[in-house]
Order: structure tokens, then sequence, then C-alpha cells
């Protein structure tokens, strides 16, 4: 299953480059609460559900996904469509789980969309398996009935399930799913933890085709390998600058700023390279933080300063003027500019030195989930540069 997870988290990437392919119509985000986002209707979007299997052979899924992650919203922050380069909400689900309500088909829903990426990261360490059902008609059309798809024609919709039982288990008809799916223009993508053609012969390759998604087998059991860089040193040093850059606000700032710490340890607890990956994901315009962080809500319009309540300021803003805040978050955002710009060069020749490294070392989960990415991308017209 460590395969799987790693590939429905790497198709996410995949769902991030197809989804530009909106005739470079204007996307601006419109921000009216500090716990809602609210999209412009003309605005392409790229939506992507995980549907993890968690029972009791899918630890090395959940394992994969942990270790993976960074990696592969690195290679969706590349993605451009035309001038554009997309944003991403993930929605997470986990199936097949004792711990679960047998009642609603051993299904719970971890995450609704969401395009906070520490919140995501979070939830997948939350994960644990064990032993159930796995009904996968099940869980897909939970997700159809449950997340907010939006009907905007130019969003790019996707869905990706992981598991290693027979994909025709449960009350719900996979078939009577994928129709749903088909009509809400989303598309399943199958990723099977074992043998391709037993994956073929227990039908998850005609859950993908029937909304012509792609199937993908992975062995469960590879290890995820890391390669190191002789820029990763300089990378995380800046990481800890680009820390210092985030200005808290609110309720719930504190605690958001404890969980972005956590992530960090999280992803530095598997290997340093890990580590620098999200470094690096953290230099990407995906990595925003507008319902904490003033630097990043005053830029995305989240809040006013002039409509800031003292007591929703931190420690170091208390007391001060309009001006003098205003001047702060600015100096931060020039501070953080400068230091994701940094990350992303030493980035662009730690990416050329692992790419020699590699051709000894095939991480089969991640590999196959780009293939299928940039293949479906093609129908949206994205590139990467």
């Amino acid at each position: 299953m460590k395969t799987q997870f790693k590939t429905l988290l790497f198709c996410i990437a995949l769902i991030g480059f197809t989804a530009c392919n909106a005739n470079n119509k204007k996307q601006d985000l419109v921000y009216t609460s500090t716990e809602k986002v609210h999209h412009d209707p003309s605005k392409q979007f790229i939506k992507v559900a995980l549907l993890l299997d968690t029972s009791n052979s899918m630890d090395g899924l959940i394992d994969q996904a942990k270790a993976q992650l960074w990696d592969i919203v690195n290679e969706l922050s590349y993605a451009k469509c035309g001038i554009h380069k997309p944003n991403l909400e993930i929605a997470l689900y986990e199936y097949g789980n004792d711990r679960l309500n047998g009642n609603e088909g051993y299904i719970r829903q971890v995450l609704a969309f969401s395009d906070d990426l520490d919140e995501i990261s979070k939830e997948l360490f939350s994960l644990t398996t064990n032993g159930g059902e796995e009904y996968c008609g099940q869980v897909i059309q939970t997700s159809l009935n449950q997340l907010s798809w939006g009907k905007n024609p130019d969003d790019l919709k996707l869905i990706f399930i992981a598991g290693n039982e027979p994909f025709t288990q449960g009350k719900v008809n996979y078939k009577d799913a994928s129709t749903n799916a088909k009509e809400k223009d989303i598309t399943i993508n199958t990723i099977f933890c074992g043998d391709y053609n037993q994956g073929i012969s227990s039908y998850w390759k005609d859950g993908a085709q029937l909304t012509n998604g792609d199937y993908m087998a992975i062995n469960q059991n590879k290890t995820t390998v890391h390669i190191a860089s002789p820029y990763d040193d300089a990378i995380l040093i800046l990481n800890q600058k680009l820390n210092k850059t985030y200005v808290v606000y609110g309720q719930r700032g504190r605690q958001k700023k404890e969980i972005q710490m956590q992530q960090d340890s999280n992803a530095g607890n598997y290997s340093k390279a890990n580590a620098v990956s999200r470094t690096v994901s953290k230099s990407s315009h995906l990595y925003k933080n507008k319902t904490w962080d003033l630097v990043d809500a005053v830029e995305l319009e989240e809040v006013s300063v002039e409509e800031l309540k003292e007591d929703a300021l931190p420690k170091e803003l208390k007391g001060k003027t309009k001006d003098e805040i205003k001047t702060y978050v600015a100096e931060k955002s020039k501070e953080r500019d400068a230091i994701q710009k940094k990350i992303q060069e030493l980035n662009a020749k730690r990416k050329a030195y692992i790419a020699k490294q590699k051709k000894g070392t095939d991480n089969g989960l991640e590999n196959a989930m780009t293939k299928a990415i940039k293949e479906q991308a093609k129908r949206k017209k994205y590139s990467w540069n």
C-alpha cells in the first residue's frame, strides 16, 4: 500500500498540471473569511480527492505517502497553463479500517477540499491501519456526494483511489459510482497494490477506464529512495530563515505555526532530503497560509490591516500604529520573497544533481504516477518548465 499512497499523492500533482486548461481565464482568489475560501466562478481549479485504503496491509502505502508528499507537491508546482500557475485543493478519505463505522461502509472523510498543505501533511501523519472491509464503489460514491466539486467546466477534478482488494466489494457497484463521476466530469484513477494482471482481474483497471482515467499497479513494499545533494544543508538553513518571516495573527495563529513546525519535523524524520523537499514546497506558490500568517493574508487580501483588532495581533505588533504594522508586514514579505528565490535557485541545481544520480534508482510508484500525470496533463494543455 506504500506504493499506492505515493501514487495517489503524485496523482495530485498530476491534477494540478491538468487544471490549466481554462482558456487562460483570469485566476484571482477572493477570500471572504478566514475559514472558507471562495473562488471566482470563472477561474479554473484543480481538485483532487485521495481515497486511501488503511486496512492492515496498507502500512507501506501510508508510509510512502508521508515520505513522498513534498516531492509530489513540488512536481505539481512546476506546472503551467500558458503564463498561469494552477492552484490546488486536496481532499483525503480513508476506507477499509475496522475502527471506522461499519454502517457507513468503513469510510471516513479525513479532510474536505483544502489548500492548506500543512494540514494535509498533518492528517496524513495521523493515519493508522487496522483490518477491515474495503468497499471501493462506496468510498468513491461517498466522495462524490460529500465534497464540493463545483460546476465549473474548466476545473480539473480527479479521484485517486489506492487499495489491494477486489474493486467489486461492497453494496455500491463501482460502475454506478463511475457513471456518477463521469456525469460530474470527474476522472477516477486507480492504483492497485500488487501484481498488474491481478489488478486487472479484480477490476481496478476497469474502474479507471470507465471515466478515461489511468490504472496503475505498484509494488507496495518498495522503499522510497531519497537522494542527498550538496545543496541540502544550504536549503535547510534557508528554511530556518523562512520560518522567521511568518507573522501569526488571530486566535489560531500560534497553533497553526506549531503545526508548521511539526510538519518540518515530520518530513525530517524520514531523511534530510525529504526535509529539503518540504522546504522547496514552502518556497512555491502552492504554499500559502492566509488563515494565520499576516504576510500571506495581506497579500491575498484575506484581511485589512485597518480592520485588525489589537487582540488579533502578535506580541511584536501590539501597540503599533497601522502604518507601522503595514511597514513591518511589507518588510517580512520582501524578506520572504528573497529567501524563496534563493531556495528555488538552489533547488534548480539540486534537481540537476539528483537527475544524474537517479539512473540506478527507481521509485516505482513515483515514476508511474509522474507518467500518468503528464499524459493526462497533455489533454489540458499543461506544460512543465
